[in-house]
């Protein structure tokens, strides 16, 4: 399934990914730091929601609350929930 997440409080205002049970591939940042976000996205391409969660979540940007990678975490968990409620 493909999933489109709006972020939040970030430089990136949006985020495209696919996800199949519980494993996401092919993600891609709308804007913020673009080679920084193309190595997140290619060192957790194949990963499960868990495991992108266990990783990511909490991961701060300056000042800022969250981060692109904190999204993401939000994001796979989205696109999971979205997922089995089809």
């Amino acid at each position: 399934m493909h999933y489109d997440y709006k972020t939040e409080n970030t430089c990136s205002q949006m985020i495209s990914l696919d996800i199949e049970g519980d494993v996401v591939s092919n993600i891609t940042f709308m804007g913020g730091c673009n080679g920084n976000l193309k190595a997140i996205s290619r060192l957790v391409d194949g990963w499960t929601v868990e495991q992108i969660e266990n990783k990511l979540t909490g991961n701060t940007c300056g000042h800022r609350p969250t981060s692109c990678a904190d999204q993401l975490a939000k994001a796979v968990r989205a696109a999971y929930n979205a997922q089995n409620q089809a």
